[in-house]
């Protein structure tokens, strides 16, 4: 964790990744960037932070930002513009469009990563003014499924439990969801209960994730039967007596008919278990776990959600729920654990094309409401295209406008390649983004227009727990950044609404969403913070961490709903579902007999804007790969450590392969976070089949059918340089974040020949030369006043040279002659330690350093942690801590036994 001096002023902030909503404590060091710790008294962390947000202060610095407005000349190349040429010219593009060719042809795609604030002016400005639903968000990726779920079961969009049912349950049923590595703190805060109380953890994962090292009960379903298990659940609840009769009879409607789908589509814990592919064993241990223990909390991700069953999943997991009264009880409820930052924030306003404002939708009664509340001319009167829908009908030639605000589709869209192809089709491509470039950008943007990025911007977000908190600014805005709730605005005036967009501060947009979400309300609807309608610009500066709903009038907010009824369908009643007997959309096939789970790893974030210029977050896992079982890696020819390439019927990636047990046979798996800007080959978004859950409109990102083959490389190495590097087109190569500058993992076919003329070319000073081209190796470094200035290492596989020595040595600065000569022996030397990859990126704890800690006598995570501080604060690296403990014990025991048997 970066170290602060707690003399020093600190703003109180909230972190911009995941969905938990972690309070930061932010120390601007006089330089630009800050010194980043957790907030010991923000209720979503109490000073906890993942690895990600203890790297943060890494993330400040100006290095490819976009710092003035940017349009596209004649020539095809980027130039400056002024903001008043810039804005003038997105509304009279905007306007001719709208007047030649309708509202509809026109669209907006925004991110979870804006503020509240942000979404609210542009959901205004499209629905209510422009008078299209043409506006959707990357949440669609994301939290879909769960919205839907939720209002079909309680006729809104309602998170009914808090993080303290975390610490009060007694079973913990943790489905589709990774929290080892996604959501650690919360996992943390699980594990302390498990710790404490005694409390039981369940995991259902096809992937045997980190998350399952928690487990008192791991269930490896079968990709897509998540709706079949928890069928099968509710079965044996009513076989066994197991259900709230008076619940279910006074809150609820139609358990009859779910009830009788499910024992359609699993009649008993035996077809369950044929359904799922567990065990029957394991299927009943579970059944009988969930039965008898009334408090718990069943926690869903991306595996339910990102599903084009996701929809259906959700509401199986709630009628779960509802059949036995656990929601919105202490300790016992089903919870969404949501991806990003604001995803939360974006449903309350609106933000997703099937959403009108403030938790209302396209039913007459609400657009006449928000209409007369915004004043709004020409309010839009039925829902938006969805994300993958709208990609889709602009590369028909349908939407001819799109402004794209803080997200990256062409990177993070299924089948990215069509949706990258598709922008480049658009009369008007719009970009407000903090990044000079990144595969959105490049794919053709018109105007560029710089927002401001964290610690810049101010404003709120709210967490998976429907906490609203501050994100601060303490930084100064570089350049001529600007909020984007301003860009929006500004547009909005050119266009002939400024009226309706004369905001002057966040806290002003701030008041007017708190009062439409009060508007009419009288707890008609759950989202409303009419209590914070007339904060001042000073409280609103001062707002602590509060949850919705808070209600004018009421003392506190409410913390919990519905343990007592009062859903909010016509009836007040909440909706039993019936889900669809489960099916894949797409069948697996000789040519494309795998199936390709895509997913986020430890210490990346979406297309790593932020996180790839963080050297820790570099450490852990490096390389772009793709996870293999060892059967379907012995049947395709592959070897752990070298490469692959996987095919799907929409594009391709080669990638490491990584061979281990953890994973299912028949499945492969792929971290989506590498784009065309930081590897050659591993745009894994690309791979991705487009078909979407019918209901939500997310798309399936967990099973596209899909082949795989070895790829052979001749060398493999890597380059060290103070600048960027252009490699070769040839080159396969994946960026990494390095202290001092810039880093490269490398494989490649071609001759050594080639790369020495084309580092001669890249270097600025001569070059110190390795060669042995009969023996397939290459070492070069040129040296600007003691320091490497850049360097070049390649080999056959296991020959190129130490990274981790190389790289450290490059981090050191200045190399006094003996280090200099010995740089290109690229082996370990007297005084440079090789500390092996990093395990623990709070701490940038080394495997090398555990592993000798280990052998030394350290016999648990909490002994190293005493040691080494490893995994002693956000805790996403312990699972790997106790395989390490295991995997050095059973070595030295090996040891032990060949030197008795001697």
């Amino acid at each position: 964790m970066t170290a602060v001096d707690q003399t020093l002023r600190a703003t109180k902030t909230t972190c911009p990744y995941c969905g938990v909503g972690c309070g930061v404590l932010a120390t601007p060091d006089g330089n630009g960037g800050a010194g980043i710790s957790g907030d010991p008294e923000h209720p979503a962390n109490f000073g906890r932070l993942c690895s990600k947000g203890s790297a943060l202060g890494e993330t400040l610095g100006l290095e490819n930002r976009l710092l003035y407005p940017m349009i596209r000349c004649s020539k095809g190349s980027m130039e400056r513009i002024a903001w008043s040429d810039a804005l003038d010219h997105v509304a009279h593009r905007l306007k001719h469009i709208i007047a030649r060719d309708g509202p509809g042809a026109v669209a907006f795609y925004l991110s979870g990563q804006l503020l509240t604030e942000d979404y609210y002016v542009a959901n205004k400005l499209m629905k209510g003014f422009v008078g299209s639903a043409n506006v959707d968000t990357n949440s669609r990726l994301c939290m879909a499924s769960s919205v839907a779920g939720h209002r079909r079961a309680f006729g809104a969009d309602t998170v009914p439990g808090c993080y303290e049912d975390l610490d009060e349950a007694d079973l913990m049923v943790l489905v589709g969801s990774n929290a080892a590595w996604c959501h650690p703190v919360l996992l943390q805060r699980m594990v302390a209960n498990k710790e404490r109380r005694g409390a039981r953890i369940v995991v259902i994962d096809p992937r045997r994730t980190d998350t399952a090292e928690e487990a008192d009960l791991f269930l490896g379903v079968r990709p897509g039967t998540d709706t079949a298990l928890f069928s099968g659940l509710l079965v044996h609840l009513a076989d066994r007596c197991a259900l709230d009769r008076d619940y279910i009879d006074h809150h609820t409607d139609g358990f009859d008919e779910a009830l009788t789908r499910g024992r359609s589509i699993a009649g008993s814990a035996a077809a369950t278990a044929l359904a799922t592919g567990l065990s029957e064993t394991d299927v009943a241990a579970f059944f009988q776990m969930f039965a008898a223990t009334p408090r718990t909390v069943t926690l869903y991700s991306q595996g339910v959600n990102q599903s084009a069953q996701g929809t259906d999943k959700v509401n199986a997991i709630l009628n779960c729920h509802l059949a036995t009264g656990r929601i919105g009880k202490k300790g016992a409820s089903p919870f969404s654990l949501t991806g990003q930052p604001n995803a939360m924030g974006g449903r309350e306003v609106g933000g997703l094309a099937n959403q009108l404002a403030a938790h209302m939708g396209f039913t007459p009664p609400d657009i006449d409401r928000v209409r007369r509340f915004w004043k709004a001319p020409r309010i839009a009167t039925h829902e938006g295209l969805k994300a993958v829908q709208m990609f889709e009908a602009i590369g028909r030639g349908e939407i001819k406008a799109l402004w794209v605000m803080g997200t990256n589709p062409a990177v993070s869209l299924p089948d990215a390649d069509s949706a990258r192809g598709a922008l480049k089709k658009l009369e008007l491509f719009v970009v407000s983004e903090n990044v000079l470039g990144n595969d959105t950008v490049d794919a053709g943007a018109h105007v560029l227009l710089p927002a401001q990025a964290w610690g810049e911007k101010s404003g709120t977000v709210t967490n998976s727990e429907r906490r609203i908190s501050r994100q601060r600014a303490f930084l100064a805005p570089p350049g001529e950044t600007r909020p984007d709730w301003w860009i929006v605005s500004e547009v909005a005036r050119r266009l002939g609404f400024g009226a309706a967009f004369d905001f002057h501060s966040p806290a002003e947009i701030f008041r007017e969403h708190a009062a439409l979400s009060a508007f009419e309300n009288n707890g008609s609807r759950d989202f409303d913070i009419g209590a914070l309608q007339a904060l001042s610009d000073k409280a609103f500066d001062g707002l602590a961490p509060v949850q919705w709903p808070h209600r004018l009038g009421d003392t506190e907010p409410q913390q919990r709903f519905f343990a007592e009824g009062g859903f909010f369908c016509n009836d007040g009643k909440a909706r039993f579902v019936a889900p669809e007997v489960p099916a894949l959309r797409t069948e697996t096939t000789a040519a494309r007999p795998l199936r390709l789970n895509t997913g986020r790893i430890r210490d990346q974030w979406h297309t790593m804007t932020r996180t790839g210029v963080s050297p820790r977050l570099g450490q852990h896992l490096p390389e772009p790969f793709v996870e293999v079982h060892p059967d379907d890696a012995a049947r395709h020819g592959l070897v752990d450590g070298d490469f692959a390439r996987i095919t799907t019927d929409y594009g391709q990636c080669t990638l490491k392969v990584v061979v281990t047990a953890r994973q299912q046979r028949g499945m492969l798996f792929a971290p989506i976070h590498w784009s065309e800007a930081t590897a050659s080959a591993a745009r894994v978004g690309a791979l991705v089949v487009p078909v979407t859950d019918p209901f939500s409109g997310q798309p399936e990102n967990k099973a596209t059918p899909a082949s795989i083959v070895p790829y052979d490389y001749v060398f493999r190495g890597f380059a060290l340089s103070r600048t960027p590097l252009r490699l070769p087109d040839h080159a396969w190569w994946a960026s990494v974040a390095v202290t001092g500058g810039f880093g490269y993992l490398i494989a490649d076919k071609a001759d050594l020949a080639g790369w020495s003329a084309w580092l001669r070319s890249a270097a600025k000073s001569e070059l110190a030369e390795y060669c042995d081209f009969g023996g397939g190796v290459y070492r070069a470094a040129s040296f600007a006043a003691g320091r490497i200035e850049v360097c070049l290492f390649l080999g056959p596989a296991g020959d190129a040279g130490d990274w981790n020595v190389v790289k450290e040595m490059f981090a050191t600065g200045v190399l006094d002659d003996n280090k200099r000569k010995a740089l290109l022996s690229g082996q370990s030397m007297e005084g440079v330690a090789n500390a092996g990859p990093v395990v623990c990126a709070c701490f940038g704890v080394g495997r090398t350093a555990i592993c000798d800690a280990v052998a030394s006598g350290a016999a648990s995570a909490a002994e190293i942690g005493t040691q080494l501080k490893a995994g002693t604060n956000c805790g996403s690296c312990i699972p790997e801590l106790k395989r390490l403990i295991s995997q050095v014990g059973s070595a030295e025991s090996a040891q032990r036994s060949l030197a008795a048997a001697n």
